[in-house]
């Protein structure tokens, strides 16, 4: 006879995962702040821009956007990349800096 599924547990490993996946995702968000210079603004400025951005319908502007932050990103990557290219012994470097976090469409 097969052994009942522990449904309790079953949901709590999920509950424990949401929950990792969130606080993976609120680090990463602070991270991205910090790496774009916006935490040099206050609270409420930063709040008022991410709703313009939110609320804003426009795709032009979604699209220029998304070139520059896809601009950012790789001018990121290739002040890494040096790095690594001048550590010693060819291991791999391991930044200091705040990594950004990935962006993927339809993430939530």
């Amino acid at each position: 006879m097969r052994k009942p599924r522990d449904f309790d547990a079953d949901l709590k490993a999920l509950e424990d995962k949401a929950r990792g996946l969130k606080t993976r995702k609120v680090r990463q968000l602070g991270e991205l702040v910090i790496a774009t210079g916006a935490d040099a603004l206050t609270a409420e400025e930063l709040a008022g821009a991410l709703i313009v951005l939110a609320e804003t319908k426009e795709a032009g502007k979604k699209e220029a956007w998304a070139k520059r932050g896809a601009a950012f990103f790789q001018s990121l990557g290739r002040r890494i990349a040096p790095a690594t290219d001048r550590n010693m012994g060819g291991a791999s470097a391991q930044p200091s800096g705040p990594q950004p976090a990935p962006i993927r469409k339809g993430a939530t």
